[in-house]
């Protein structure tokens, strides 16, 4: 049964109350497994430039200058935006300056993972660049903690869902906690079904579900990859549910209504928890009574008004 979390309220912190000194920053002998690290990047063909300690958790990492075909995007960020690549390729070379590091984290092997740069990276590319500056931070899951930092280009829903599936499906691969201890990293549990109805059907209208699935969904206590094959498994189910409200949208149209709401109309309709007042619910359930209602739904008994009066998507959802 999923539950509603409240947001807790962020405390005002007191001006230069936390952090190390701007001559801290530079002060101290970094860890050795920092100047290991140090010494990897130059065995990798890259060179540091500099280190030194952040000033809010005066943690130690390096600025250093690595080839550009050893930096790759880390596989389970969002897609590529080619306008976006041209955009930033085009000032650049108007600046004729590389003025903004990327973040960045080494492999085993030798390659280096960027959560957080993936245009600049591609825009160095486009302009034959060979080298690349980074912020490389020793720790390799920040990795995935990292994007939320991710500023370049806000994320639609569809954008964060298939990011967050997809860091999902990665950290299974080595990760041996469950889904509930990434509950920070994926922001919220249901991204994750989202994400993975994305991936069988790119066109889902995943904005017109949020509100029903921040109140059914929750993180799952299952480990590795059987966390991720109940992702899948939930998508099914809401895609066969999606199936049912599209019918339900075509004996609506047939009838001559005509409205881009439509979708949200029908889900609000068949909804089982409309009434239901800060009560949780089960996720197979509730789809379950709604694939019902939907496979049900009688156009006959809808006015315009009661569609005019629906609403609508909310902004930038999708």
């Amino acid at each position: 049964m999923a539950t509603k979390k409240r947001s807790p309220r962020q405390k005002q912190a007191a001006p230069a109350s936390r952090g190390i000194t701007a001559a801290d920053v530079a002060a101290g002998s970094p860890p050795a497994e920092v100047q290991a690290l140090g010494e990897r990047v130059a065995a990798d063909g890259g060179a540091v430039l500099a280190t030194y300690r952040d000033p809010l958790g005066g943690h130690f990492q390096l600025l250093v200058a690595l080839p550009l075909d050893k930096v790759a995007p880390t596989p389970f960020q969002r897609d590529l935006s080619a306008a976006h690549v041209k955009r930033l390729t085009q000032r650049i070379e108007e600046l004729g300056r590389f003025l903004d590091p990327i973040i960045a984290v080494r492999r085993e092997g030798g390659s280096y993972w960027t959560p957080n740069g993936n245009h600049r990276l591609h825009a160095l590319k486009a302009l034959g660049a060979r080298t690349i500056t980074a912020l490389l931070v020793p720790e390799q899951r920040m990795a995935y903690q990292i994007l939320a930092l991710n500023t370049e280009k806000a994320h639609n829903l569809r954008e964060k869902a298939l990011e967050v599936i997809r860091m999902a499906r990665d950290l299974a691969g080595f990760d041996a906690e469950p889904e509930s201890a990434h509950g920070p990293i994926f922001e919220e549990p249901f991204l994750l079904t989202l994400g993975a109805c994305y991936e069988q059907n790119g066109r889902f209208s995943g904005g017109a579900y949020r509100p029903l699935l921040k109140a059914i969904d929750g993180f799952l206590e299952l480990k590795r990859g059987k966390a991720v094959a109940e992702r899948e498994r939930r998508a099914g189910l809401l895609l066969e549910l999606d199936a049912a409200v599209v019918a339900a949208m075509e004996r609506l149209e047939a009838k001559g209504f005509d409205s881009p709401y439509l979708r949200y109309f029908v889900i609000a309709r068949i909804n089982p928890l409309r009434f239901q007042k800060g009560a949780g619910a089960e996720f197979d359930d509730t789809v379950a009574k709604m694939t019902a209602a939907a496979k049900k739904f009688d156009a006959s008994k809808v006015d315009a008004a009661q569609v005019a009066a629906a609403g609508g998507a909310p902004a930038g959802e999708e």
